[in-house]
C-alpha cells in the first residue's frame, strides 16, 4: 500500500512540474499562434502555425521590419501579426502609395503592390517614445496602423516576435525578418 501511495505522489509531483514548466514557457518564453487571413502574404499565409518569441524584447528593443504579434484592442483572444515599419520618435507618412520615414522614402520590398489607401498615414504621424507603426505585407488587404481601430502600437502591447513557422511542414523554419 505504501509503495502505491509513494508511486501516486511521484506521478502527481511529476504532472505538477510539467504543468508549471509549460505555464512558464507559454507565459514568458514562447507561444504558438496561427495566422488567420492574408494580410501578411507572401511572407506568411493563412493557416501558418508559428511560435512567437516572447522573451527577446525583454532584452532588446524591437527593430524595423520585425514581424510582431499584438492583441487586437476590440476583440478578446484576437491577435494581429504585422511588420514594424516606424520606430519611436520617427514621423511616418504614406504619399502616393509609398512609405516615408522622417521625409525620406523607405527602401523596402515587403509590400508587393502600391498602397491604395494611406488611411491615417495620409497625414504625418509622429510616434511617441514607446510607439510603433505596423503594416501588413499585403498592404491592400491589411488592417494595420493606417486604420483607426488599430492605430499605433505601444511597446507594452507587443506580445512578441514571430520566430519559427512550424506548419506547414514544407515551410518549417526560422522566420526571416530582414
Amino acid at each position: 500500500m505504501k509503495s502505491i501511495i509513494k508511486e501516486l505522489l511521484g506521478w502527481i509531483v511529476f504532472i505538477f512540474i510539467v504543468v508549471a514548466a509549460s505555464w512558464v514557457i507559454v507565459t514568458f518564453v514562447g507561444q504558438r499562434t496561427q495566422v488567420s487571413g492574408s494580410s501578411m502574404e507572401t511572407t506568411l499565409s493563412d493557416g501558418d502555425q508559428l511560435i512567437v518569441d516572447k522573451i527577446s524584447y525583454r532584452f532588446r528593443d524591437p527593430k524595423r521590419y520585425d514581424i510582431v504579434v499584438f492583441p487586437y484592442r476590440y476583440e478578446k483572444n484576437t491577435y494581429y501579426i504585422k511588420r514594424i515599419i516606424g520606430l519611436p520618435g520617427e514621423t511616418v507618412q504614406i504619399v502616393n502609395g509609398c512609405v516615408y520615414i522622417n521625409g525620406q522614402p523607405l527602401n523596402e520590398h515587403y509590400g508587393n503592390e502600391v498602397m491604395e489607401e494611406a488611411g491615417l498615414a495620409a497625414e504625418p504621424i509622429t510616434l511617441g517614445e514607446d510607439e510603433y507603426f505596423v503594416l501588413g505585407d499585403n498592404r491592400n488587404n491589411s488592417q494595420d496602423s493606417r486604420a483607426a481601430n488599430v492605430g499605433v502600437i505601444h511597446r507594452n502591447e507587443l506580445l512578441g516576435r514571430a520566430w519559427v513557422r512550424i506548419w506547414p511542414l514544407s515551410e518549417f523554419g526560422v522566420i526571416k525578418h530582414e
